[in-house]
C-alpha cells in the first residue's frame, strides 16, 4: 500500500469525487434520504474530514438530484465556489449564486470547470450516474469515502461503473472508516470458462 498524505491540496490539481457510503455501498436511501448518515459522529478537525477536503476544492460539479437535495435540506446555497449543476429540467438558482446549469458532455464542462478552479480540485458531489460519466471519460482521478457504520441493503449506489482502484490511504474519524483511493482504470475482469 502506498501512503500518502490526504489533508489539504498537495499542489496537483485532481478531480475527486468525495463522498460517505453505508458499508454495503449506498450513498442515499431509495427515497434519497441521508438521516442514516447524518446521525454518525465526525471530527470535523480529524483525518480525511470534509474541511480539510474542502480547503483544496476550487470548483464542483452536481446533478440535479444532489442540488435539489442540498437546496431543500440546508434552505440557502453556501457555496461560493464555482458549480455546475447537471440537469435535463430547470432547476431554481438562487440570487447571486456562482452556479451553472448544464447538460453538456461532461468533458468540455471539464474543462471549465478547470480553467475557473485556479488550480484547485474540483470536486464531483453526491455521486451516481454523473460520477459515473466522469468516469467514463477518464476523467475521475480519486475516489474518497468515508464509511458510516450501518447498512442500508438498497438506495443509490456509490459509484455504478466497474473501476480498479489503488488504496492511497485509510483513517478512522470517530464513527468513519475513511478511505481514499486513486483510479486506476475501468476494471477489466476476464470471462470465465463454460468448462
Amino acid at each position: 500500500m502506498v501512503n500518502v498524505p490526504a489533508e489539504g491540496h498537495d499542489g496537483d490539481m485532481a478531480t475527486r469525487y468525495y463522498t460517505a457510503s453505508s458499508l454495503d455501498g449506498f450513498i442515499a436511501t431509495s427515497d434519497h434520504s441521508l438521516d442514516w448518515l447524518l446521525k454518525q459522529d465526525i471530527d470535523d478537525d480529524g483525518p480525511m474530514s470534509y474541511p480539510s477536503f474542502r480547503a483544496g476544492v476550487g470548483a464542483m460539479a452536481l446533478g440535479a438530484t444532489t442540488f435539489e437535495w442540498i437546496m431543500a435540506n440546508n434552505g440557502s446555497w453556501d457555496y461560493t465556489l464555482p458549480a455546475w449543476v447537471f440537469s435535463h429540467h430547470d432547476v431554481e438558482i438562487p440570487d447571486g449564486a456562482n452556479i451553472r446549469r448544464v447538460k453538456d458532455d461532461v468533458r468540455a464542462v471539464h474543462a471549465e470547470m478547470t480553467a475557473a478552479a485556479g488550480g484547485k480540485d474540483l470536486w464531483i458531489v453526491g455521486g451516481g450516474e454523473l460520477v459515473g460519466q466522469f468516469a467514463d471519460a477518464g476523467l475521475l482521478d480519486e475516489v474518497w469515502v468515508q464509511y458510516a457504520p450501518v447498512t442500508l441493503g438498497s438506495g443509490a449506489p456509490i459509484l455504478p461503473r466497474s473501476l480498479d482502484l489503488e488504496l492511497l490511504d485509510v483513517a478512522r474519524n470517530r464513527d468513519f472508516l475513511c478511505g481514499r483511493y486513486r483510479v486506476v482504470g475501468a476494471l477489466h475482469v476476464a470471462a470465465e470458462s463454460l468448462d
